[in-house]
């Protein structure tokens, strides 16, 4: 299974390429000049519009983790004012996205390769899932909680998600709400538990201790 998706690699980067082309009008604002410049930048070429960091992509083993190579404005500056950008994910076996959101973009999941269990919570609550087989193509909403979660004991999994924004952003839940220094109390509260289970989630979030 490994080398089967491997082998797709190439071909799946074609193919999802087409995938972003109706979300670029999404997201962020119109530019009035074809492209934008890092500031001081003065003499450009066909680098500048070059990303060579999925590479490693041919070049690296199976992942034994969840792993995720972006490709948005922070690392491809070419995307600037441009409307899209790219993330794949690559699952090991049993691995799992935790619960996140993208603030400025909906993201279109296209499965490459294995299985994958993905989902939604929307506004009222209603938690929306399915079970993606290579081919299926998702989109969770923009700015909503969802995740992906590969529940194979033994097969990876291997997906592209597109963006329509050069700079979609990522908040993830868990990090957000127990990493950042919230006050245990607070959280306690919140969680309608105690502060012992609090500190225990932060401490194995490898949260700094105060």
């Amino acid at each position: 299974m490994a080398s089967t998706i491997f082998s797709i690699k190439f071909f799946s980067l074609f193919i999802s390429s087409i995938a972003i082309i109706g979300m670029a009008t999404a997201g962020d604002p119109n530019i009035l000049s074809d492209f934008v410049l890092p500031q001081n930048a003065t003499l450009i070429d066909g680098n500048f519009f070059t990303f060579t960091g999925m590479r490693s992509l041919f070049l690296s083993s199976p992942p034994t983790t969840f792993k995720v190579l972006k490709a948005s404005m922070a690392e491809f500056p070419a995307l600037n004012g441009q409307s899209v950008s790219y993330a794949i994910l690559e699952f090991a076996n049993g691995t799992i996205n935790p619960p996140h959101i993208h603030p400025r973009s909906a993201e279109l999941l296209f499965l490459l390769g294995g299985t994958l269990q993905v989902g939604f919570v929307d506004t009222t609550n209603k938690l929306f899932t399915q079970t993606l087989t290579a081919g299926d193509l998702f989109v969770f909403p923009k700015g909503l909680v969802h995740f992906q979660y590969n529940a194979d004991p033994q097969d990876l999994a291997l997906a592209i998600s597109a963006f329509g924004s050069a700079n979609a952003g990522t908040v993830s839940i868990p990090n957000t709400l127990f990493t950042t220094g919230i006050d245990d109390n607070v959280l306690a509260k919140s969680f309608k538990t105690d502060v012992a289970t609090i500190q225990a989630l932060k401490a194995a979030l490898g949260a700094p201790k105060p």
